[in-house]
């Protein structure tokens, strides 16, 4: 077996070049590939498409548990509202309550007293 020289190794390396390009030239027009390729771009866009629902779907479930979180919100915000205002009123309520019991009892004991100084007048005035 005789060694190569260089220009059969060049030879070999263009004819070897030549060969891979030809099976890429061949692989390329390969109608079978063109239809896996084709296959595999329409999964793509079908996973594509069924993600995108999806996360529109999550989208829109984020979006309903908020304002139901904001409905409740508002509506346990109003409810402690109305009862902050029931506490006040009835604390007002107490307070005027107690105001006016605490009047009546002056009043009760300046009538008890004012009797008892008229009783003590008149019996100054009659001389006992």
């Amino acid at each position: 077996m005789r060694t190569p020289n260089l220009a059969d190794r060049l030879s070999m390396a263009n004819a070897a070049k030549k060969a891979q390009l030809e099976r890429a030239k061949n692989m390329a027009e390969d109608p079978e590939r063109a239809q896996r390729l084709k296959a595999r771009d329409e999964i793509a866009a079908a996973r594509n498409r069924r993600i995108t629902e999806r996360e529109a779907a999550r989208r829109a479930a984020r979006e309903q548990e908020a304002a139901e979180l904001a409905a409740r919100q508002a509506a346990e915000a109003a409810a402690r509202e109305a009862e902050r205002k029931a506490r006040e009123e009835a604390q007002a309520r107490r307070s005027a309550e107690q105001t006016a019991r605490e009047a009546a009892e002056i009043a009760d004991r300046e009538a008890m007293l004012a009797a008892r100084r008229a009783g003590r007048k008149k019996k100054k005035r009659t001389g006992r």
